[in-house]
């Protein structure tokens, strides 16, 4: 799935249950881990100081799935900041604490129950 993140920016994610290719950074390609036990992942989003993008995941992440996501820019910044959205009781999307990264060298995004990490 293709989504604009911003003008010339451009991710795809695609989701397995399974460890998927390991990301290499350097290519702007890295994989998401839901690294929790009971908690469904319904969004991520970055951004590069001009505002949020549009959700990244074309579905929700259940516990112990991965996706691969390719971060895609000709020009534009790295260092961009996420922030995760939980699916809460409710139904409705909790959101994380926004979180800087620097999207071009991360490899993997461990998201856990009470710590979301990179590298």
């Amino acid at each position: 799935m293709l989504r604009s993140l911003v003008a010339t920016a451009c991710l795809t994610l695609s989701l397995s249950t399974s460890v998927l290719a390991q990301g290499s950074g350097a290519s702007g390609v890295f994989t998401i881990h839901n690294d929790t036990e009971n908690n469904i992942v319904v969004g991520f989003y970055t951004n590069d100081g001009s505002g949020w993008s549009n959700n990244w995941l074309p579905q929700q992440m259940q516990p112990g799935q991965n996706g691969e996501a390719t971060f895609n820019a000709q020009t534009g910044p790295c260092e961009q900041t996420f922030r995760v959205g939980w699916l809460g009781e409710d139904g409705g999307e909790v959101l994380d604490d926004p979180i800087a990264i620097n999207i071009c060298e991360a490899s993997n995004v461990y998201l856990g129950d009470n710590e979301i990490s990179f590298d």
